[in-house]
């Protein structure tokens, strides 16, 4: 069986060598983006970060949630998906996600999760559970800068719809 690798060439071109999955494709993509993400200073355009999100979350079956953990410059220390759910709905707990923080010595978070449903619309839920945590991780001096609600097709930004 041939195991796709994936080579980067002198001018920063990529060659895949054998046989390669869709979902390969993806996951190789969301890579490349999280590399180039966290080799910046900072982040700073709102439709970069929900690129990567979309490719790394929207191929999921599930409801996954996670975290982009940055420092006071908003530079990504980490990328992490922190809860795994079911097809409609994922269990978020603010107490791990303030353990996190506090373990990655964030400043800031960009949290995103996927709608399986292909609908990026934020629900209720979603938007309640935004406040929780950000009130949760206010108490510790870490500030929730966004949460993306992503589909393969579209994402919303909680901040940019001025719900932070």
């Amino acid at each position: 069986m041939d195991i796709p690798t994936f080579v980067k060439n002198e001018q920063g071109l990529y060659h895949v060598q054998g046989c390669v999955k869709p979902e390969e494709i993806v996951s190789t993509a969301a890579t490349i983006l999280l590399d180039e993400l966290t080799d910046r200073e900072a982040l700073t355009a709102p439709t970069d970060v929900a690129q990567f999100l979309q490719l790394a979350l929207a191929q999921e079956k599930n409801e996954v949630f996670s975290a982009i953990f940055l420092n006071n410059k908003h530079k990504v220390l980490s990328f992490e998906t922190l809860f795994n759910g079911t097809i409609d709905s994922s269990a978020v707990y603010p107490r791990v996600v303030v353990q996190r923080a506090l373990d990655c010595n964030a400043a800031a978070i960009i949290f995103a999760h996927n709608h399986p449903s292909g609908c990026s619309e934020p629900s209720t839920a979603d938007r309640q559970i935004t406040k929780r945590l950000k009130d949760a991780l206010a108490l510790i001096d870490v500030r929730v800068l966004d949460h993306f609600v992503v589909s393969r097709s579209s994402y919303v930004s909680l901040a940019e719809r001025g719900w932070l």
